[in-house]
């Protein structure tokens, strides 16, 4: 090939060149470069022209020479001039529009307030989101949220229009029913696990199980006696609890912290064994009764008919908060029920050979219980009483037995009748008070005998006739 040739095609070449440099250099084309050197404020970038362009330092970040750089030719000609920043922000933008299109969440930064929403950055553009969906939460203090840094959904994007509308709080929705999801088909009647407190009420607390709430009642946060569950329980503590219902229907988890514990009613039976004496704390009262706190989780009754003889349920010294002590009169374990009483328990059937006793009769001693329509109930002893009818009562018969005798009285009375089979003992102070008066008259006429003179009309005028005085 001669040089005439050689010439005209490194022309051509030259000017293919120059043309295909014009067109990759175009302002706003988005090129791959290499850093070549930095000199003071620049960066020379070899775009692959006959000349490197120029690139802000600022714009490098931590990149040095020889590192390769995306740019977008901000200005051609004799001096190229790149920015790396646009690049960034043609790529993020790239990168919102797919994840608009897609339905992915994008990134951005809280950086304004204005009416009715937030101002919010994302990849270079401006958006917005409204106060509504800026959290799944209502909450006074907006000014937490300038800042910071959040993933949000895209409502509405016009690149156009330059339109940007995001979500905050479809995320957190979105996220929540996930979890949900996945708690609920983890959960199952009988599962423990683990769970923060998220608000408390009156009748329990509501425990966060990992985007679905079940409901701690009062009863079941634990054995002891609790009054209000924020005794025992606040906001954001962490507790472990059982699954007792799920109820998929109404949407409702049951859980409790109680069956979590140790049942203080294992053993129970042999510290409160019939006849063993207690200390307890009276927590409630009833129209029949007053519940007796004798250990966290474990209450006893102590029935009205088991107080002693003139107390009574409102007395003092029986208000919520006292203490009483006394004797345990039954135990039922399988129904987990304790029966009470301030009256001393009988260590034995008193009605055991009770003829050796008691027998018709015989005068006994014993404390006024309390009067019925038909007579009063006297406490011979531990767990043995006896009834007084109305007619032996000795006060006529329009008492009222009810309040012929003050409960707590000492009376003496005669045994009428005793019947073991129906385990019934008859009493009568009449009959006692008849007694005494017999004995009393009957000791009134020996002593006015032994007071008598020992003479008599006949032998006082005997005595005279022999001539004697008597004494």
């Amino acid at each position: 090939m001669d040089q005439d040739n050689q010439q005209q095609i490194s022309e051509f070449e030259m000017a293919l060149q120059q043309d295909l440099d014009a067109k990759i250099l175009k302002a706003g084309a988005v090129i791959d470069g290499t850093i070549v050197a930095i000199h003071g404020d620049v960066a020379l970038v070899d775009v692959g022209g006959k000349s490197e362009a120029v690139l802000p330092r600022e714009e490098l970040d931590e990149l040095g020479t020889g590192d390769p750089v995306e740019v977008v030719v901000v200005e051609s000609g004799e001096e190229i001039r790149v920015s790396r920043r646009l690049a960034l922000e043609r790529k993020l933008k790239e990168e919102l529009a797919h994840a608009v299109e897609a339905g992915l969440p994008v990134e951005g930064k809280v950086v304004g307030r204005r009416k009715g929403g937030f101002d919010v950055t994302i990849a270079g553009v401006r958006g917005f989101c409204p106060v509504s969906q800026i959290s799944d939460q209502r909450t006074e203090d907006l000014d937490q949220f300038l800042g910071q840094s959040y993933q949000f959904k895209v409502l509405e994007y016009s690149p156009d229009d330059r339109k940007l509308v995001v979500s905050r709080a479809a995320l957190l929705r979105e996220e929540k029913t996930r979890k949900r999801e996945e708690t609920l088909a983890r959960l199952e009647e009988g599962t423990v696990t683990e769970g923060v407190v998220r608000s408390i009420t009156d009748f329990g607390a509501f425990v966060d199980l990992g985007g679905v709430d079940g409901l701690v009642h009062v009863t079941e946060i634990s054995h002891r006696r609790i009054r209000n569950p924020r005794e025992v329980l606040e906001v954001g503590q962490q507790v472990r609890v059982k699954v007792l219902e799920i109820d998929s229907g109404r949407d409702r988890i049951s859980l409790s912290m109680k069956q979590l514990e140790a049942d203080p009613w294992e053993g129970a039976e042999e510290r409160y064994a019939p006849g063993a004496a207690f200390e307890g704390t009276i927590v409630r009262k009833a129209p029949f009764g007053l519940f007796v706190e004798l250990e966290p989780g474990i209450d006893g009754l102590l029935h009205v008919s088991q107080l002693p003889p003139g107390m009574e349920a409102a007395d003092e010294e029986l208000e919520v908060g006292k203490t009483v002590k006394g004797w345990v009169r039954d135990f039922d374990g399988e129904n987990r029920r304790i029966g009470l009483s301030l009256r001393q328990v009988p260590v034995s059937d008193p009605w055991q050979r009770i003829e050796m006793h008691y027998q018709p009769g015989q005068v006994v001693e014993g404390v006024v219980e309390n009067g019925a329509p038909f007579g009063v109930f006297v406490e011979l002893e531990p767990g043995l009483s006896g009834l007084i009818p109305v007619s032996e009562l000795g006060m006529g018969r329009d008492v009222d037995p009810k309040t012929a005798l003050k409960p707590g009285t000492v009376v003496n009375a005669k045994v009428m009748t005793v019947d073991p089979e129906r385990k019934r003992i008859s009493l009568s102070i009449r009959a006692y008070k008849q007694d005494q008066e017999r004995k009393d008259y009957q000791g009134h006429m020996s002593s006015q005998a032994a007071e008598a003179p020992a003479t008599t009309v006949f032998g006082e005028r005997l005595l005279k006739a022999l001539g004697k005085k008597p004494d």
